[in-house]
C-alpha cells in the first residue's frame, strides 16, 4: 500500500465527520476503547494534558506544545483538522508523523478496522496514540475533535484539564444554548484532575463548578488568575503584558500568533505551565517567554490571522462559527484600510444566518465553494449573502476566488480569506 493509497482506504472505508458531516459522529466511546484495548492502550504508556472549547483550543494547544517542546521535553501533539495533509494532525516536537508509519499502521490493523468499525476520527486517535507510545514521548498535547464527553480522546487521563471559550458551535450534535454545549466540554473533567477553563464566561461557571465539584478537581478560572493587557505589535509578533496579583510577569510577552483572539487563549495557556510545574515540568520564565515566541516555527502551526502577503495584505483565518468571526471583523475593521476583499466560504450543514448578519455590507466578496461534500454550493451561498445584503462575485473555487481578489486588490487594502476551515486549507500558500 503506497502512502495515497492508504489515504483513498482510510477515506473510502472511515466515515469522516469534516467531509461528510454529522452521520460520521459516533456518540459514544465503545469503538475508541476497543481499538485501544486491542492495541494494548497505548493512551495508558505517555502524560497528557487535555483541551476542549469552542474557539482557542487549536491555538493553545500549539502553544503549550511550543513552549514544552522549548523546555527539552519530547512532546507529542494531536489537533484536527488538517489543513494540507492528514499527517500534521499528528506530531512529534514540530514534525509530521512519518507518511510510512500511517501505511505501517493502517495495514496491521485493516482486520481490526473492518471488525470494530471504526470512524475516521476514532481510527486517528488510535493512531496518534499508538506512534506517542512508541515514540515513548515525555508529554502529548491532545485536542479534542468535537465537545469532550463523547469524544474519542477522552480515554485519557490527563495531567492537567484545559476548556477553552464557548461559543455556539456544531450545535445539531452538542446543544443550543451555552450551558448545554459547556455541560459537553465539562465532560473532559476527570476526577481529581486539576482543570483550567481559560475565560470567565457568566452563563457557564456553574457548569464548569458543579462537574469540578462532583469530580473533586481543582477549578481554576484563568482570567482570574492573569491579566493580559494588549501592548502593540508588528507584522510578525503581538505583544503582551502579563500580571498576576497586581504583579507584572512578563513586561512584553512576545507571541507569533497575531489573531487578537489569542489574549483570552494565553491566560488559561499560563494557568496550565502552573500546573504543569507544580508536577515536577521545569518551564521558567524564559522558556515560556521563547515558546510563546515562535510557536509556529516549533509547531509548524498554521491557518490562525496568519499574515500571507504584505501588499496587499493578504491574511487568512479559520475561525468558522460566530464568536470566531465576530473576533476576525473587529480585527480587519481596526486595520485602516480602504477596502476589505474578502473570500468566503462555508459548510452546508451549519446555519449561517447569524454569521452573515454581522459580515460588513461595505466588503467586497468574492463567494467560493471548498472541494469538499460538506461545502455549501456556491450559488446557494450567494442567494443567502444577497438576502443579507452582502455583494460581491461567485467562483467555483477557492484558488479562482483569491486570485481574483488579489487581483482586484491595490497595495492598501487587504484581502481577507475565511469562513471555514477547508477554505484557508486549499490556499495554495500553505
Amino acid at each position: 500500500m503506497t502512502y495515497p493509497e492508504c489515504l483513498s482506504y482510510m477515506y473510502q472505508h472511515l466515515p469522516m465527520f469534516h467531509r461528510i458531516g454529522n452521520i460520521a459522529f459516533n456518540k459514544g466511546l465503545q469503538n475508541i476503547q476497543s481499538l485501544s484495548a486491542a492495541l494494548g492502550n497505548p493512551h495508558h504508556t505517555f502524560k497528557s494534558v487535555h483541551i476542549a472549547g469552542t474557539n482557542g483550543k487549536g491555538s493553545s494547544s500549539n502553544m503549550l506544545a511550543a513552549v514544552l517542546q522549548q523546555a527539552g521535553y519530547k512532546t507529542g501533539l494531536y489537533t484536527s483538522p488538517h489543513l494540507k495533509d492528514f499527517t500534521e494532525r499528528i506530531k512529534i516536537n514540530g514534525q509530521d508523523v512519518p507518511q510510512d508509519y500511517v501505511v505501517a499502521f493502517v495495514e496491521k490493523h485493516q482486520g481490526l478496522f473492518a471488525q470494530i468499525k471504526p470512524s475516521f476520527f476514532e481510527m486517528t486517535v488510535a493512531l496518534a496514540f499508538q506512534y506517542f507510545a512508541d515514540e515513548k514521548v515525555d508529554i502529548a498535547i491532545i485536542e479534542v475533535g468535537l465537545g469532550g464527553r463523547l469524544d474519542s480522546t477522552n480515554i485519557i487521563t490527563p495531567l492537567v484539564s484545559l476548556i477553552t471559550n464557548i461559543s455556539l458551535d456544531h450545535q445539531s450534535l452538542l446543544g443550543n444554548d451555552l450551558p448545554t454545549i459547556a455541560a459537553e466540554k465539562a465532560g473532559i473533567i476527570k476526577p481529581g484532575v486539576p482543570v483550567v477553563v481559560s475565560k470567565t464566561q457568566p452563563e457557564v461557571v456553574s457548569v464548569f463548578q458543579n462537574k469540578a465539584e462532583l469530580s473533586r478537581s481543582t477549578l481554576l478560572f484563568a482570567d482570574q488568575q492573569y491579566t493580559t493587557t494588549y501592548l502593540n505589535q508588528d507584522l510578525k509578533h503581538q505583544f503582551f503584558r502579563v500580571t498576576t496579583n497586581n504583579q507584572v510577569i512578563f513586561e512584553k510577552l512576545r507571541l507569533d500568533l497575531m489573531g487578537n483572539y489569542q489574549q483570552y487563549n494565553l491566560p488559561g495557556v499560563l494557568a496550565t505551565l502552573d500546573f504543569l510545574k507544580i508536577l515536577g515540568f521545569s518551564l521558567d520564565e524564559s522558556t515560556i517567554s521563547n515558546g510563546l515566541a515562535q510557536v509556529q516555527k516549533l509547531t509548524g502551526f498554521k491557518g490562525r490571522w496568519q499574515i500571507l502577503q504584505e501588499k496587499p495584505l493578504t491574511i487568512c483565518d479559520t475561525g468558522h462559527n460566530i464568536d470566531g468571526i465576530r473576533q476576525v471583523i473587529q480585527q480587519l475593521n481596526a486595520i485602516p484600510t480602504r477596502q476589505v476583499h474578502f473570500v468566503f466560504g462555508v459548510v452546508q450543514d451549519k446555519d449561517i444566518s447569524e454569521i452573515l448578519k454581522i459580515l460588513p455590507p461595505q466588503y467586497h466578496y468574492y463567494f467560493c465553494q471548498a472541494q469538499i461534500p460538506r461545502a455549501m454550493p456556491v450559488d446557494e451561498l450567494v442567494k443567502l449573502a444577497a438576502e443579507a445584503g452582502l455583494k460581491g462575485e461567485s467562483f467555483s473555487t477557492v484558488k479562482e476566488a483569491v486570485a481574483i481578489a488579489k487581483k482586484n486588490a491595490v497595495e492598501d487594502e487587504i484581502v481577507f480569506i475565511g469562513g471555514s476551515t477547508f477554505v484557508v486549507a486549499e490556499i495554495e500558500e500553505l
